[in-house]
């Protein structure tokens, strides 16, 4: 249905011109822009160097790849560097699209894709119709018409969430910018009202609990309403208490440095555009006390130390395609400078990247080995469908409470009671001055049964049941095992130090992890800190801290430049 509304909206020739002077709102990287005028193309993770290719003929048979050029990100990347060559570029891709696809073909034409074309294509209008002549001009405004159309027809069949807020916001979109577009722009704000108010929840979550979703949903909704605004008209009241609701979970959801918290398929997200959007949606509110949960996370910062830890169940139904089985996992940041992280998504490197990256393993929190927290439904062979979440704990708990010299976080979920009768609890303190965190992890049975269940599973196996403790290191931190293995040194770029230690009721190991971070050719080699034991017991702990050397003091001088930015490989020196 989505090719045969296509193919009848290629009929029509309903835009004609701008109704006014569209501005940019999206943010591009010129490192990727020079990059692409070069012809060296970064795309899910497959890297293809063809200078003299056009963008379209790259990645054909990779339908990761292709999805992710039909939306035209790229061109906030070429606007970046903005010169004639760019341009040139720009305007080249964008009047090969309306060739090759504008008749209803190719994989652009969903409304997820179709929104996000439409508002960079709105977006960067002046500068792809620069120098351009009529007929140029005339077939790129029919091009926006017949998009537009299509979505008009095809909003409903988005999936609820960001699909359908970039579906109908690229709808509002082209309704106020376009000429003879103005009678589709009502309809798209009034459903686009309602998904503020159903799929938004009280406390300015979403259903799939992915931060990065979130900022992206947060910024779709500050455009229309800027869009709304410059067209003299009053935006929805919906649209406001959606951006009420969210601005405090994003703040909440942000480490020290900036960056989010990576936990169901999100990643830390573009360098500056959280700032960026929390700056335009001229929303001032602040993250409630840290004893809320914001989507599911809780925040504890002392000094110049922030933890983000996963407190609540992962999603659950269509929502999980994306989760992972991350419950009771946290990130530390300490200034300009991760810790502790987790692997992130490997989305982009590919369907076993992807699937590893969801599994407990990849997580910083404890694993019964062989069983992640919440299990991935089998893969089907041959099958593009992303395989859902299931068995995810039932009960996940979470209490706050202030200790004379600092504070604590106590959680616990149910994740294994079903497979070996065992809850995982964990208490968590923070010195008031951010230097250290004392942490405890306890495997124990809440009952007869669970004991049961113990004692049937260890009569089938070896002498009790194996676990794993990860600590997953950021790539940036040297880590090096002291005292005849009884701690790790963690040495951060900013010169910080901090020590790993723990009580011995585990042995402790500095194993290889990975990074997976969107815009790299491959996963970044890192390293993990491993705790591994096995519980005997109804009731086994082990106890673990961090905290910075004493001869490091409590602030330093960060001047060390940050990678690329948003971490883009400049692919041009290893090629």
């Amino acid at each position: 249905m989505h090719r045969y509304h296509a193919r009848r909206s290629a009929r029509a020739r309903p835009a004609t011109g701008f109704v006014s002077q569209p501005e940019p709102k999206t943010i591009g990287h010129f490192a990727r822009g020079r990059q692409l005028i070069s012809g060296n193309f970064l795309f899910a993770g497959s890297f293809v160097q063809a200078p003299n290719a056009l963008i379209w003929d790259i990645g054909i048979d990779n339908m990761r790849v292709a999805e992710e050029i039909q939306g035209c990100a790229w061109l906030d990347d070429l606007a970046a560097v903005g010169d004639m060559r760019a341009r040139e570029r720009a305007q080249a891709w964008v009047s090969e699209w309306i060739v090759r696809f504008g008749n209803g073909t190719g994989p652009g034409w969903t409304p997820d894709l179709t929104g996000r074309r439409l508002i960079r294509w709105i977006n960067h209008g002046l500068f792809l119709l620069r120098g351009q002549d009529k007929a140029k001009s005339d077939t790129f405004f029919r091009s926006l018409g017949q998009q537009t159309l299509f979505l008009a027809k095809r909003w409903r069949t988005a999936e609820p969430g960001l699909a359908r807020f970039e579906a109908l916001t690229g709808i509002i979109y082209a309704g106020l910018a376009l000429e003879g577009m103005e009678k589709f722009a009502p309809p798209a704000i009034k459903a686009l009202a309602e998904d503020c108010d159903t799929q938004i929840d009280a406390m300015g979550g979403i259903p799939t609990r992915n931060p990065e979703h979130l900022l992206e949903v947060f910024t779709l909704i500050t455009w229309a309403t800027q869009a709304l605004t410059n067209a003299g008209q009053t935006p929805p009241r919906q649209f406001t208490d959606a951006l009420e609701r969210i601005a405090p979970t994003l703040r909440a959801l942000r480490h020290a440095d900036g960056s989010l918290a990576r936990f169901h398929g999100g990643g830390r997200g573009i360098d500056g555009r959280l700032d960026h959007a929390l700056a335009d949606s001229l929303v001032r509110v602040t993250p409630m006390e840290q004893r809320d949960l914001h989507m599911g996370f809780a925040r504890i910062t002392a000094g110049r130390t922030s933890m983000i830890i996963d407190a609540d169940a992962p999603p659950v139904g269509p929502a999980s395609s994306d989760a992972h089985a991350s419950t009771l996992a946290f990130e530390v940041t300490s200034g300009r400078r991760p810790i502790i992280v987790t692997c992130g998504s490997g989305r982009s490197f590919g369907e076993d990247w992807r699937r590893a990256g969801r599994a407990t393993p990849s997580h910083s929190t404890l694993w019964i080995n062989g069983y992640s927290s919440s299990r991935l439904a089998p893969p089907v062979k041959g099958s593009r469908a992303t395989e859902l979440l299931l068995d995810v704990p039932q009960l996940v708990q979470c209490e706050f409470s202030n200790l004379d010299d600092g504070k604590r976080i106590e959680l616990s979920h149910d994740g294994y009671r079903q497979t070996h009768g065992l809850t995982h609890a964990r208490t968590i303190d923070i010195a008031i001055d951010g230097r250290g965190i004392v942490g405890e992890d306890l495997l124990t049975t809440l009952g007869p049964n669970d004991e049961s269940r113990f004692d049937a599973l260890q009569s089938r196996t070896s002498p009790g049941v194996p676990y794993t403790i990860r600590f997953h290191l950021h790539p940036d931190v040297n880590a090096t095992v002291d005292l005849g293995g009884g701690a790790v040194s963690l040495i951060l770029k900013s010169g910080e130090v901090w020590i790993f230690r723990h009580d011995g009721q585990a042995r402790l190991s500095l194993e290889p992890s990975v990074y997976l971070e969107n815009g790299r050719l491959k996963p970044r080699a890192s390293q993990q800190v491993v705790l591994t034991s096995a519980a005997m017991a109804y009731a086994t702990r082990v106890r673990w801290s961090l905290a910075k050397a004493q001869d490091t003091p409590d602030a330093v001088r960060d001047l060390t430049p940050n990678d690329p930015v948003g971490g883009y490989d400049d692919t041009s020196r290893g090629h």
